[in-house]
């Protein structure tokens, strides 16, 4: 079937996507145990279940030819000292790449192999990043409102977020003095 052209309205500031066919939203409780600081994880849910980051998108086709186009909303916070973040993930299809452009707020995007090699960005309004194909990643808030990107990746891609599930990231993005810093994640499991 041929598909027909069509477009789409962002608000760049509070990243709401029209027309939207679903908005997925992640709380802490969908994210146990991907922060490195369990014990204020648990503190934190005993109280309540806040929201670490929604995302909107458009149903496309997901298959080969199509793209896939969202947008996503990381709250500002942090769970013990790491910053507010996506769960991250993989491609299904490993040799597929994603772009990120940065809308409103700031952060960092973490990307990082199977095999451990490691690479940052900072983004801003305005900042577009490649991330190539067989690159694992992950995007964090690093300020006090809402950071919102758009994404824009293969429609045969898919999403594999097992594998970071069950090894965490290389590094993590924690306040430290103030600002970000990056350290080593000590359960990062090759």
């Amino acid at each position: 079937m041929l598909m027909k052209p069509l477009q789409m309205h962002i608000n760049f500031k509070t990243g709401e996507f029209n027309p939207n066919d679903r908005t997925n939203i992640r709380k802490l409780s969908d994210m146990k145990g991907m922060f490195s600081d369990s014990r204020a994880e648990q503190q934190i849910l005993a109280k309540e279940d806040p929201i670490i980051y929604s995302f909107r998108e458009r149903v496309l086709p997901e298959e080969s030819g199509h793209l896939q186009l969202a947008v996503t909303s990381i709250n500002p916070g942090r769970i013990g000292q790491e910053y507010f973040m996506t769960k991250g993930h993989y491609h299904q299809r490993p040799d597929t790449s994603e772009v990120y452009l940065g809308l409103e707020g700031e952060g960092w995007l973490l990307m990082q192999t199977e095999k451990g090699d490691f690479a940052s960005l900072i983004i801003n309004p305005g900042v577009l990043a490649y991330i190539p194909a067989y690159w694992g990643h992950r995007m964090v808030n690093t300020g006090s409102t809402p950071f919102v990107f758009f994404a824009v990746y293969p429609g045969d891609a898919g999403h594999n977020y097992g594998d970071i599930e069950r090894t965490g990231f290389v590094r993590i993005l924690v306040e430290q003095d103030g600002r970000p810093s990056l350290l080593n994640n000590p359960r990062w499991k090759k």
